[in-house]
């Protein structure tokens, strides 16, 4: 069982690895601005080699551009890069994301009225050449891509070049990347390039050599941008330089180098401690404490309400909903640990995630429904084909996705890149009970919904490790088009909470746009008027039994035919 420690039998001879012991404090990277805080827009990824040269002659005009206490606004962004103001807002919303904490003068970035920390931008712009982690062995299983959908496409990378059956179905899940490498490669990558982030925070004094760049305790508070410990303990508690530092005495800066020093001790500790712990795990010493249990894992006994396992020092807030195939599965903000959830290669199912979140993602599924019931932050939805998406969201990036129909209440305007094929948008389309308690507890605002205002960014990931074509980074992706207004009906969840509290799930928060209210009108008005024809039926009780039997056995078919059946079995399982 995933919840219970398997210690060994006495008699068991000790020739493998044990699990490290987990520090008292661990320094991880923040996921959340390598999955949501990545843009593949060109202009915002500079070569390596003059990455920092760049920044720092960007920082110059920035700062020299900055309004009152050096924020960066999308017009001074756009003028120092070079790009369109409708991408340096982009930019700057995208940033308001994946934020650690809300910046109030930034607020969601919609604005351009104060702009964000110019030290944030910095390291927003620094992160934008990190590149994601190779699929593992992936070279070696070129057989499985053969089979491509629909084309083969080599800017797309090995994982989308398979549709998410083929992924299941050529058993590739086990060359992906799992949670613990990509934070591995992300601690990396921050270890490499430590030294140029901190000389982009530091101010210059008045000294020589090591002497002259210095950290405020502000300016390195920044750092919580792009890591953090395990127990939520801030930066600068953490740091014996900054430790109980008096509020009313602002403390001494600190030279960059020995700030330096430190954060080259923390990742070094937690690179060799995630290190052994791989190297225990592959020995089949795997405990409680594992990193990569995942939920199709955990339902080994409890298949509906099981949670991964974690070390409380190792916490990784997220939730995971993955493997699952032909079911229904429900989770509550009860269920939900963390802050942010991830659906996972489910295929041929209805996922109803009802609760309060700040990320979402959505991966790898196919013939399925997934209800996102309250998102306050981002929704990534990527490598599916043929879902149906129905998201209340502050921002959704649609990537690499085929034949999806997404119902959408959004804040802002839908980001969509990569090669997609055959997208469809509509209005948001559901109601829920707790629905708009939530939305108000996560900051979306149901009276503004820009479902049909999609911006369209390139094909072409430049964040993809692996090599693209020459020439095609500034081909658009596919757009998506207007779901037919007599196509589009309600969705419909199931009442299964048994709350005497329940209010009616038909009061949909998002504003219908008056083409598709008008459309819902009319269906309505036709059911009542089948309705009365029947009841004005001058029918004997027995034409009138062979009617209800009738129609009885035609909603019967159509429940089998539409898959729907299943949910009612699953749901009165539950």
């Amino acid at each position: 069982m995933a919840d219970e420690t398997l210690d060994p039998p006495p008699d068991a001879a000790p020739s493998t690895p044990t699990p490290p012991a987990t520090p008292a404090a661990l320094l991880r990277p923040r996921r959340e601005a390598f999955e949501y805080g990545l843009l593949p827009i060109p202009k915002l990824i500079f070569p390596e080699g003059t990455l920092a040269q760049t920044l720092a002659q960007l920082k110059e005009k920035l700062a020299a551009a900055a309004g009152p206490g050096g924020r960066v606004g999308a017009a001074a962004l756009a003028e120092a890069l070079q790009i369109p103001q409708e991408q340096a807002a982009l930019a700057l919303g995208t940033l308001a994301a994946v934020l650690p904490a809300e910046d109030p003068a930034l607020g969601d970035g919609a604005g351009d009225a104060a702009g964000a920390d110019i030290r944030d931008v910095l390291l927003f712009l620094y992160i934008q050449s990190y590149k994601r982690l190779v699929p593992r062995n992936a070279h070696k299983d070129s057989p499985a891509v053969a089979d491509v959908w629909p084309s083969t496409s080599a800017f797309d990378g090995y994982l989308s070049a398979l549709s998410p059956i083929q992924l299941v179905r050529s058993n590739s899940r086990r060359f992906m990347p799992s949670q613990a490498d990509e934070e591995i490669h992300q601690l990396s990558y921050l270890q490499k390039h430590m030294a140029n982030i901190l000389t982009l925070l530091a101010d210059s004094v008045e000294g020589e050599g090591d002497d002259s760049l210095v950290l405020t305790m502000e300016s390195f508070e920044h750092l919580g941008f792009l890591v953090q410990f395990s127990e939520g303990t801030s930066l600068s508690q953490a740091a014996t330089f900054f430790a109980n530092s008096d509020p009313d005495m602002p403390a001494a800066p600190v030279t960059a180098a020995h700030v330096l020093d430190w954060m080259s001790q923390n990742i070094a500790s937690s690179l060799e401690y995630s290190a052994e712990r791989s190297a225990a795990k592959e020995s089949n010493q795997q405990t409680v404490s594992d990193l990569d249990v995942t939920m199709a894992e955990a339902n080994t006994s409890h298949p509906r309400n099981s949670t991964p396992s974690s070390n409380p020092a190792y916490y990784r807030n997220v939730t995971f909903v993955e493997g699952f195939s032909k079911t229904s599965v429900v989770k509550h903000a009860s269920d939900v640990k963390g802050n942010s959830i991830k659906v996972l290669n489910c295929h041929d199912s209805v996922i109803y995630i009802l609760a309060p979140l700040k990320y979402a993602t959505v991966y790898g599924c196919s013939d399925a429904t997934v209800v996102l019931g309250a998102v306050g932050k981002a929704v990534k939805v990527e490598h599916c084909e043929r879902v149906h998406i129905i998201a209340a969201a502050k921002r959704i990036c649609i990537a690499n996705c085929r034949e999806c129909i997404f119902y959408l209440g959004v804040n802002h305007q839908p980001l969509v890149l990569g090669d997609n094929h055959k997208l469809q948008v509509a209005p948001f389309n559901t109601c829920y009970p707790q629905l708009r308690d939530h939305l108000m507890q996560v900051g979306v605002d149901p009276s503004i919904n820009k479902w049909d205002q999609p911006f369209v960014l390139g094909v072409v990931d430049p964040h993809d490790s692996l090599s693209h074509p020459a020439g095609v980074s500034d081909v658009k992706a596919e757009s998506a088009t207007c779901l037919d207004p007599d196509l589009f009906t309600n969705f419909l969840i199931p009442s299964w909470f048994g709350d005497e509290r329940q209010e009616p799930t038909s009061c949909n928060p998002f504003p219908l746009p008056e083409i598709y209210g008008a459309f819902q009108s009319k269906k309505r008005s036709a059911l009542e008027h089948i309705q009365k024809t029947i009841r004005e039926l001058q029918l004997d009780e027995n034409r009138k039994r062979e009617l209800a039997t009738a129609l009885h056995a035609q909603f019967k078919d159509w429940l089998y035919a539409s898959g729907n059946i299943r949910q009612l079995y699953c749901l009165q399982g539950d």
